[in-house]
């Protein structure tokens, strides 16, 4: 049996250890085979996880205040084909969760495991595996977005070939063909985001993090990427989604994680999560659960 996996795109060529990927919990044992694409891996059961944290800590020090916990012990897991939705006030500590995970911030302790790799140990395998769509962004405006998707495509070791096809099913999915060659610096707050989203997605990761993506925009577009949010998760990407709108949570996520003041305090389904705190509304749900730990 194949002790290692081998992707390749283009002139782009992976090397996966079967064995780390085992004794991660990534992929459980049973015969896998060797094949270029990464997509051809037979195996006898699904991938159990893609994210799994535990007991994930972030502490800040600040002159007045002293030590400051941003994230305070949090544990997850989100498997491939999940939109995992974190719920949480300006101040709960998800942009700095979704940091770690995307190995912008180093945990104070706890752990996280991202696509089979330690955040920690190995941080730059971690962001070959990952996309992260931050809730502030820029865009060099005198780059059209062909070139500023393309040029994120370089950045992450993608040959022109791969980066001109990539582009292309990106432009279909989000609707960009109007405007992407056009330069950024002219575009509406949904043509920046759209942008933003393809070149964050550009190398095709296998886990996706989205933070507030329909902030600001109007319906129309906050439509369109609510739809992509969901095509992706039907083409079995693990998907972390960090909004503020409870509809969007309602119609998105299959597991909905409360956090405040760093921690999680109730994790489900939105069913599950109906009948254990006794509503219907999403919202009603969110103030029932943050208030009864103020």
């Amino acid at each position: 049996m194949a002790t290692d996996l081998i992707w390749k795109s283009g002139k782009l060529e992976k090397t996966y250890n079967l064995n780390r990927l085992r004794t991660t919990g990534i992929f459980r044992a049973g015969p896998i085979l060797r094949f270029p694409d990464i997509h051809s891996i037979n195996y006898d059961n699904k991938p159990s996880s893609m994210i799994d944290t535990r007991e994930l800590t972030k502490s800040f020090r600040d002159k007045k205040r002293g030590e400051i916990r941003a994230v305070a012990g949090i544990s997850l897991r989100a498997s491939p084909g999940q939109i995992y939705g974190l719920l949480g006030a300006n101040g709960a500590g998800k942009t700095t969760m979704l940091r770690m995970l995307a190995t912008l911030l180093k945990p104070t302790s706890g752990t996280a495991i991202v696509a089979g790799y330690d955040v920690v140990q190995e941080p730059e395998k971690v962001r070959a595996n990952v996309g992260f769509l931050a809730a502030s962004t820029a865009l060099y405006g005198r780059l059209t977005a062909r070139e500023m998707i393309g040029y994120f495509g370089r950045l992450n070791g993608l040959d022109d070939g791969a980066i001109k096809t990539r582009i292309q099913v990106l432009a279909d999915q989000l609707e960009m063909h109007e405007f992407l060659d056009r330069r950024c610096e002219k575009f509406s707050t949904g043509m920046k985001q759209k942008t933003s989203i393809a070149r964050t997605l550009i190398h095709d990761p296998a886990v996706m993090i989205f933070d507030e993506p329909t902030l600001g925009l109007d319906v129309m577009t906050a439509r369109a990427i609510v739809k992509f949010v969901r095509e992706c998760k039907a083409r079995g990407k693990t998907v972390i989604y960090s909004t503020h709108v409870m509809s969007e949570v309602e119609k998105l996520c299959d597991t909905i994680g409360v956090i405040h003041d760093g921690r999680l305090l109730t994790e489900g389904s939105l069913s599950e999560l109906r009948e254990r705190h006794g509503e219907q509304d999403m919202e009603e749900i969110f103030v029932k659960v943050v208030e009864a730990k103020s």
